[in-house]
């Protein structure tokens, strides 16, 4: 990439993954004063996905990744930058993104874990999309993974309604 032409990002993969359990607003209507009328005229949600002990966010940033990868047509180790947009990492060190990393078996990209909440993901875009940009790498992996629902007291009504996963 020595040319003086001009070099654009693009997505070239998406894969996702969602929690297996369930949730539903007549469930909380059952651990909290609340109903899914209430809920859903608020908030425009029906259900959740809520994370099991084994779904963190490492595990479900794999089986994201993993899916992109293939949409893709991208080895692991094509990979050039991991970045991971969460809040609920699975440790505080190291990253998830370096977690995922080994979990993807790549070796020498540069991995690292963005905390903005919501903004999170498109960060992790923007910084991937100006390092391609700037032609300091080709392939980045960019993944948005939480869990919240880990965070919640689920009889608190007022953290529960609206913030669950």
């Amino acid at each position: 990439m020595q040319s003086n032409e001009a070099v654009y990002a693009r997505i070239a993969g998406t894969g996702s993954y969602l929690p297996r359990k369930i949730l539903t607003n007549d469930d909380i209507a059952q651990l909290v004063d609340t109903s899914d009328e209430w809920i859903y005229t608020r908030t425009g949600i029906h259900q959740r996905h809520i994370s099991e002990k084994d779904e963190t966010s490492g595990m479900m940033a794999e089986q994201a990744a993993r899916q992109a990868l293939d949409v893709a047509a991208l080895d692991a180790s094509q990979l050039d930058m991991i970045i991971v947009a969460t809040c609920t990492p699975d440790l505080v060190i190291p990253s998830t993104a370096c977690l995922l990393q080994a979990r993807l078996g790549v070796r020498g990209c540069i991995a690292f874990d963005v905390s903005a909440a919501c903004a999170g993901f498109n960060y992790g875009l923007a910084i991937a999309d100006q390092f391609i940009r700037n032609k300091m790498i080709r392939h980045a992996l960019v993944v948005g993974s939480e869990v919240m629902s880990s965070l919640l007291d689920w009889t608190d009504r007022s953290t529960c309604i609206l913030f669950g996963d």
